[in-house]
């Protein structure tokens, strides 16, 4: 059987109604389902469990008790691993099963589902279960009749707000350290998109994960988003999303317990282009996935293409006929290269953005239209504009959905001047065969990621995490388990 024929052969499995996993048994939450709906042709999957305070309550005093009783928390390091390798061998048989069902629910492309989705988190996971136990404490370089001991333990109870995105690969970004230092944790997908974290979920206990170590509470972020900002018994909050969720989140957080918050927040990245890169066609494909990609629904989309004025016709041009040749459609369907736009709601905001560039004197080169509307589903063309001012909205603003501005710079002075020329600092991207510019542009660029001669593809080695309002703190890497260990010092005198 193909791959094709295998998806279509899952595409239309019913899928049960949703529950809240609290103390290892699956619940009803207190208020009534809510219905998911799929932006591939706007029919109802399932249901989803609505959850409250009262849930969420219920849920960090699971969380709490299984942390205080140890069983996870005091168990030793080779014993955790084991759990975690089994949590990713599942996610690796089920891979295909996990993206279908993913991508039925956001939308996303299943090329690119696949891929990010259940493999991304099983190698997320992999990858913090074989750190755990070689995470070392530290003696301290004191006078002879002193010992100082630095110790790293889990801080204790981990909220964790996870976008529709890429629901499950960010979301194991932030189980996978957390658990492997012995945290118990709190989760809270999306509204839009939580059925693939629920099956990661019902993986983890089938592994043999304590029960109380995870819990998922689904339901409105204004409800169960804020009741877990704002308890009084969650340690650190990790969350990734907008701005002003963000903002509200360290509100929340200072008017409760002081919990501490990170967060990987939005961008407006900039993809750099210069005259002298080594192959400008290749610049230019490049920078129409670095933007259209999942519909545009990519934190760290290259959403502003600055290219120097020698090549900028030249190179709108390429990117033009690029965004109009991707393949925008089915995404289940395996030639499909561009999918939904995830609800209603964030296409009608990414059209409004469309219409206020060309209000303010933007040109729309091309796209920029609700498509397939017959379908049911909430599709729409990738869309360049030129004739974008660092002053328009379009230049300012995350979109996030498939809309990109353009904009000329003279030479290197004024690419880095317009690189940073935003409130944001999240990823950008630096096109040059010259090796002297890139690392000038490396340390000059404000932001987490700077690639150089590429976009994207960077694993699990290396931490993302933005500047200035892109938010603080790091997914991935080695320096993700610093958000879920707590420090503390022995001072012995001998």
């Amino acid at each position: 059987m193909t791959m094709q024929a295998r998806i279509d052969a899952i595409r239309n499995q019913p899928v049960p109604a949703q529950k809240l996993l609290i103390n290892g048994q699956w619940q009803e939450g207190k208020d009534a389902a809510t219905p998911v709906v799929s932006p591939i042709d706007g029919r109802q999957i399932t249901t989803l469990a609505t959850g409250s305070p009262d849930d969420l309550d219920r849920a960090v005093a699971a969380a709490r008790a299984a942390y205080v009783a140890g069983h996870w928390s005091r168990m030793p390091p080779p014993a955790r691993k084991k759990i975690l390798l089994a949590i990713a061998d599942r996610l690796e048989a089920e891979a295909l099963d996990i993206a279908v069902l993913g991508v039925r629910d956001n939308g996303t492309e299943m090329a690119m589902a696949l891929k990010a989705e259940p493999l991304g988190a099983a190698a997320t996971f992999r990858y913090y279960a074989e750190a755990l136990d070689k995470i070392y404490g530290e003696i301290a370089p004191t006078a002879p009749d002193v010992l100082g001991l630095i110790h790293r333990g889990p801080v204790g109870v981990v909220g964790a707000i996870v976008p529709w995105n890429m629901p499950l690969m960010i979301g194991a970004w932030k189980l996978a350290p957390a658990l492997a230092m012995g945290n118990s944790v709190v989760l809270k997908p999306a509204e839009l998109a939580s059925l693939s974290l629920l099956r990661l979920a019902a993986l983890c206990t089938d592994c043999g994960l304590p029960d109380g170590v995870l819990n998922v509470v689904t339901g409105k972020g204004t409800v169960v988003g804020a009741a877990l900002a704002r308890h009084m018994d969650v340690d650190v909050l990790a969350f990734t999303g907008s701005n002003g969720v963000g903002r509200q989140l360290l509100l929340a957080s200072a008017q409760s317990n002081l919990k501490r918050v990170y967060l990987e927040l939005g961008g407006k990245s900039p993809n750099i282009i210069f005259a002298d890169a080594p192959d400008l066609e290749r610049a230019a494909k490049v920078a129409a996935q670095a933007i259209f990609r999942n519909a545009g629904q990519v934190c760290v989309a290259g959403s502003r293409l600055l290219v120097e004025a020698s090549v900028h016709d030249a190179v709108v041009e390429q990117v033009a006929r690029h965004a109009a040749a991707l393949r925008v459609g089915d995404p289940l369907d395996l030639t499909t290269e561009v999918g939904a736009v995830c609800s209603e709601t964030q296409l009608r905001q990414n059209l409004a953005h469309v219409a206020q560039a060309e209000a303010e004197g933007a040109h729309r080169v091309t796209g920029g239209a609700r498509i397939l509307s017959d379908t049911g589903g909430t599709y729409m063309q990738p869309t360049v504009f030129d004739g974008v001012t660092p002053d328009m909205t379009l230049a300012r603003e995350e979109v996030f959905g498939p809309v990109l501005a353009v904009l000329p710079f003279a030479d290197e002075a004024e690419a880095v001047r317009l690189a940073n020329d935003t409130v944001f600092g999240l990823a950008s991207a630096v096109w040059t065969g010259n090796l002297s510019r890139a690392h000038r542009m490396v340390g000059a660029v404000e932001a987490g990621v700077v690639h150089v001669n590429t976009y994207g593809g960077s694993d699990l080695t290396v931490p993302l995490g933005g500047h200035r309002q892109s938010g603080n703190g790091h997914d991935k890497s080695l320096h993700a388990l610093d958000k879920y260990v707590n420090l503390k010092t022995a001072w012995i005198q001998l």
